[in-house]
């Protein structure tokens, strides 16, 4: 198209707005769109045009239409393309067959636009689809054709062949799936995944090297049409330093992410953002390593995550500190959802705790009606079911509720949470997880004491807070609980507590036992004591 280029082509950034080069309002296609879709005409490229213009008015409605033909109508001739000596690109032919490849389809738009007195051209060029390996180079003949329309004084890009539908990975099997994306696609998102032959027709300025095309990540369709606007890196390769890549997305609304580095999410820390994700992969081998991201809608319930994403991790070095618990679930840390779960204002806002005396205290505001309940897991230690829970403290005051963690030894720790509603008989639901990192090899706190039915969510110990106790020894009690008569610590002997400003002090001697209670009398009347609280006693 030499005289084309004569043309003044506007220069345009994208700046996020649509993803489309005009304004397009698809709800107001919704009838021609029906329309075009049941215009059933094979005998001539005339007629069928004739048939689908009696609904569109503007030149974009007429475009439209074509393009909702195209799309529907004809199918990805995968023969064709293995054998392309006999095959016509001849746009009556590719009518009558109702197949084609690229080039057919192309060719079939051009002269449909050209019947309906719409300028259209037939652009050639190189693409990232089919076969298209992250990182290759293109050399040779193009290998993609596609077209651009004048619409309202400019030029618009679209791609009747990727709006249609698409090839499995194997290249046997086509698929009917329309994509909306392809239709007046933004050239600076078009740029994305074709390289015309003559730059002009990259309607940018300025315009993109084909090294730049090359080395630029791949953004599919799926990425625009979740509303995700950039990518950092924007290189598909990228180098790990000091063990460690990573890898941000930003985008419009919240979105639910996931990864997977060679198939699995073990190796990395994916956080959350209200508009967008972050994430830190720390590969255990060095090598190349692909790394593929997924995104979903979080207003979507059905579990499908879409592709948008893939890189190439090049790690030249392990950061063994770095190898997560097999507990660890992603995403990591508090965020917009962990939010919606009704855990607002978290003291700790990142992914990862690190404490060196291995004790920390996380506190959260719950939102109304929730119960809690978490529990410890690590790779190295053999903590009971029981034990997991009984190294965590709930601390309830009002509407804050604080966990209070005495870790058993050093190393890296999943703190999982888990909530309901109070009003709910049925199970926790698991809302999300901290790791906690300690390398303090003295680091052996003992759990908390066991606690009984009756042992209330507001009640608080303040000492002692290990479930250990020291034997022969006096040891001081200080608890804070409310609504009962009376408090005893049963020991060898019975050691009543006094009631002072709200709280039941006192003190036992534990010699001559192996386990400590503490009992209370609900009314001052009953002679029926309840078990709250159960401590054990050093053996000598």
């Amino acid at each position: 198209p030499e005289t084309m280029t004569t043309r003044f082509f506007p220069a345009y950034p994208w700046d996020k707005s649509s993803l489309k080069s005009m304004p397009v309002d698809l709800q107001q296609f919704e009838k021609l769109d029906a329309y075009a879709l049941k215009v059933n005409v094979k005998n001539s490229v005339e007629e069928l045009v004739k048939a689908l213009l009696k609904q569109a008015r503007t030149d974009l409605e007429k475009v439209r239409a074509i393009w909702m033909w195209i799309c529907h109508h004809i199918e990805y001739d995968i023969v064709g393309y293995h054998n392309k000596s006999q095959l016509s690109s001849k746009p009556i032919d590719v009518l009558q067959t109702g197949k084609s490849i690229c080039e057919g389809y192309a060719e079939l738009f051009e002269q449909m636009c050209s019947i309906a007195g719409i300028q259209c051209v037939k652009l050639s060029g190189y693409s990232k689809g089919y076969g298209y390996k992250l990182g290759q180079t293109f050399t040779g003949d193009s290998d993609h054709a596609w077209n651009a329309v004048y619409l309202d004084g400019r030029w618009h890009l679209l791609d009747s062949t990727w709006g249609s539908g698409s090839v499995d990975d194997s290249f046997t099997k086509f698929t009917f799936r329309y994509n909306e994306f392809y239709f007046l696609t933004h050239p600076a998102l078009f740029i994305n995944n074709h390289f015309p032959d003559n730059s002009n027709w990259q309607l940018l300025k300025p315009t993109l090297t084909l090294k730049d095309f090359e080395s630029n990540m791949l953004h599919n369709s799926n990425f625009y049409m979740l509303g995700l606007l950039t990518t950092h890196p924007e290189t598909a390769v990228i180098q790990t330093v000091n063990g460690k890549a990573s890898v941000s997305v930003d985008c419009r609304s919240a979105t639910l992410f996931t990864f997977k580095l060679k198939g699995t999410d073990e190796h990395g820390l994916m956080t959350l953002k209200k508009h967008g994700m972050k994430l830190d992969i720390y590969p255990q081998k060095t090598g190349s390593h692909k790394l593929q991201i997924f995104a979903k809608p979080s207003k979507a319930s059905e579990e499908v995550y879409n592709c948008v994403l893939e890189y190439i991790v090049e790690c030249k070095s392990v950061d063994k500190a770095m190898r997560f618990p097999k507990d660890l679930h992603q995403p990591v840390g508090p965020s917009w959802f962990t939010e919606r779960q009704g855990f607002l204002r978290p003291s700790h806002p990142d992914p990862i705790i690190h404490t060196n005396d291995g004790r920390c205290s996380i506190t959260f505001t719950l939102g109304k009606d929730i119960s809690v309940l978490a529990s410890l897991h690590s790779d190295n230690s053999s903590l009971t079911e029981d034990m997991r829970r009984r190294h965590i403290m709930q601390i309830h005051r009002g509407n804050q509720i604080e966990l209070k963690i005495h870790l058993p030894h050093a190393g890296n720790f999943v703190l999982k949470i888990f909530a309901k509603k109070k009003s709910d008989p049925g199970n926790y639901d698991y809302i999300f997880n901290y790791l906690i990192t300690c390398l303090n090899t003295e680091v052996k706190w003992p759990a908390f004491p066991q606690s009984y039915s009756k042992w209330v969510e507001d009640y608080e110990i303040l000492e002692p807070l290990s479930g250990l106790l020291p034997a022969n020894r006096n040891v001081q009690f200080k608890l804070k609980m409310h609504g009962i008569a009376k408090v005893l610590v049963q020991a060898e002997n019975t050691y009543p507590l006094t009631q002072c400003r709200g709280y039941w002090e006192g003190t036992c001697n534990t010699s001559g036992c192996r386990e400590v209670f503490v009992m209370v009398h609900e009314n001052a009347n009953h002679s029926f004591y309840s078990h709250v609280l159960k401590y054990e006693v050093e053996t000598q």
